[in-house]
């Protein structure tokens, strides 16, 4: 029984120095690994190194390299940075650079925002947008072709010929539609918004004050040619206020001759046959 107890002594002696032994070298490896690891670590990390930064971050933050110059440096964050997205682990949380032409992604395979140059669609950054999309250049994503769309014909308006609505029998009548969506780059253009068609109505006398302009013009130059007759003075079967009695004489006796050589010329035409 004596001998039984020392031989088991023994076995957990050389079983504690050989716990020891792998305590020792893992910190050998550990000292290997980071001879400059610091105890007051300030702005989030958990370990840092005096040349490397952050080596490992407190719970809930995000451990992400940050390139200066020639040299990395670890940093502890609460969000990843722009151009990054986060992964949380069980030992650690750090963030991963997204996809070259991707500016904001929320993993590896689904970008947010694209960078200049590339549309957004279903997460890809794409150089075209695919059939039936366009490409929309103000918020860099290819978004569906917008056709324009009009409202229902108003009804026809009035018969109106010139401006007016009387006084004729054969004018034109007009109805109206209005946008209510405008197209985008590729759709569809509008249609007219308004329409034209003749129309006939019973001829109906103007009442005063329904006159268009035309025809206002036209009764003011009536009026005008009326008053231009009036002013001329009418002289027909008058004669000259200034005849002499002597210039009188002298035309009865101009008339006389003129009755005597017409006389004189028919004897004489008279004799001869």
């Amino acid at each position: 029984m004596h001998l039984r107890l020392i031989s088991w002594f023994f076995i957990i002696l050389n079983f504690m120095e050989y716990i020891g032994s792998q305590n020792a070298s893992r910190g050998r490896r550990q000292r290997r690994m980071h001879p400059n690891v610091s105890q007051g670590c300030q702005g989030g990390c958990a370990t840092c190194s005096d040349y490397n930064g952050c080596l490992s971050c407190k719970p809930r933050l995000f451990f992400v390299l940050e390139r200066i110059g020639m040299k990395q440096i670890g940093v502890c964050l609460s969000s990843c940075p722009s151009g990054y997205y986060g992964t949380r682990y069980p030992d650690i949380n750090k963030c991963t650079k997204c996809k070259a032409d991707c500016d904001t992604c929320f993993n590896k395979n689904f970008c947010t925002k694209c960078k200049s140059g590339f549309y957004l669609h279903l997460g890809k950054c794409l150089d075209n947008c695919p059939e039936g999309l366009e490409a929309n250049n103000h918020t860099m994503e290819c978004v569906s072709i917008v056709h324009c769309e009009a409202s229902e014909w108003s009804p026809w308006g009035p018969c109106t010929k010139k401006g007016k609505t009387c006084g004729f029998k054969r004018g034109t009548e007009t109805r109206v539609r209005e946008i209510t969506q405008h197209p985008s780059a590729k759709g569809n253009l509008c249609p007219p918004t308004s329409e034209t068609r003749k129309c006939t109505v019973q001829r109906k006398k103007c009442q005063k004050g329904e006159r268009g302009k035309k025809g206002r013009e036209r009764k003011r130059k009536k009026l005008n040619k009326e008053e231009s007759k009036d002013a001329i003075p009418d002289n027909k079967g008058l004669e000259p206020s200034r005849e002499t009695p002597e210039q009188r004489e002298n035309k009865q006796q101009q008339k006389k001759r003129k009755v005597q050589d017409k006389q004189q010329k028919s004897v004489s035409v008279s004799t001869v046959h």
